[in-house]
């Protein structure tokens, strides 16, 4: 049996990784404020600090003396809202982007670690990255900001977790432009919040984004076929 935790699985590329679980006895628990179908919900608002503490008793009684086949984190939550340049936005809201996309992942990530010393199964950590921790687009900077700190984060930690005998592995991998409803945010935002519109309307245009349940399939097989190296930060599209 296979544990796996799912973050923001009620909509998008988190959705479809907790639809696309490839084992046949899996218990998934999506980590979320509306919950997915078809799985266990744990309700939680990954922008509120205030959850975190909860999130990691979570991990804690779920993973203690965990006998199973494998525990495996997925952390999909993260948020392009607001969108426009820092300094023009409301600033409650993008205070609690910085927090979901750039504090949360760490915290979370901590706090799996922490969960993961009750188990001597395998265990994972999956930071679903972006393309935007290393491109510049204006308007997004609560966004870049985050999966830059967040990619990071994955090596430095992936990097002792090595020295540490590789007891969980800790990966973050981009999964390029998905067809989901953030994409449609993008398109729909105003030129002068995010000046590159133009190129996402594009790429939607040419037909260049790509289906959630294919990615997430894809993801999974990294996951459980691939031979990335503790502490990886990799681009779907390069593989």
């Amino acid at each position: 049996m296979h544990l796996v935790f799912v973050t923001g699985g009620s909509s998008g590329i988190g959705l479809a990784l907790a639809r696309a679980v490839p084992f046949a006895n899996a218990r998934v628990i999506d980590i979320s404020r509306r919950g997915a179908p078809g799985v266990e919900h744990f309700r939680a608002d990954l922008s509120e600090p205030d959850s975190w503490p909860r999130v990691a008793e979570l991990f804690e009684r779920e993973m203690k003396g965990f006998g199973g086949d494998g525990v495996f984190l997925l952390h999909s939550a993260g948020t392009l809202d607001p969108m426009g340049f820092a300094g023009e936005v409301d600033p409650t809201a993008y205070t609690r982007q910085v927090l979901l996309n750039g504090a949360a992942p760490q915290v979370i990530g901590d706090a799996f670690l922490r969960a993961a010393m009750g188990t001597t199964v395998p265990c994972t950590f999956l930071n679903i990255g972006s393309g935007a921790a290393h491109s510049v687009y204006e308007g997004w900077s609560g966004y870049c900001g985050g999966k830059a700190g967040a990619d990071h984060w994955v090596r430095t930690v992936g990097a002792e977790q090595r020295r540490r005998g590789d007891r969980c592995r800790v990966l973050s991998i981009a999964p390029g432009v998905v067809a989901t409803s953030m994409q449609e945010a993008i398109r729909a935002t105003p030129e002068r919040s995010f000046p590159d519109v133009a190129r996402f309307q594009a790429l939607h245009d040419d037909g260049e984004l790509r289906n959630a349940d294919e990615v997430a399939g894809e993801l999974w097989k990294l996951l459980t076929d691939g031979d990335l190296e503790n502490g990886a930060v990799v681009d779907l599209r390069d593989r």
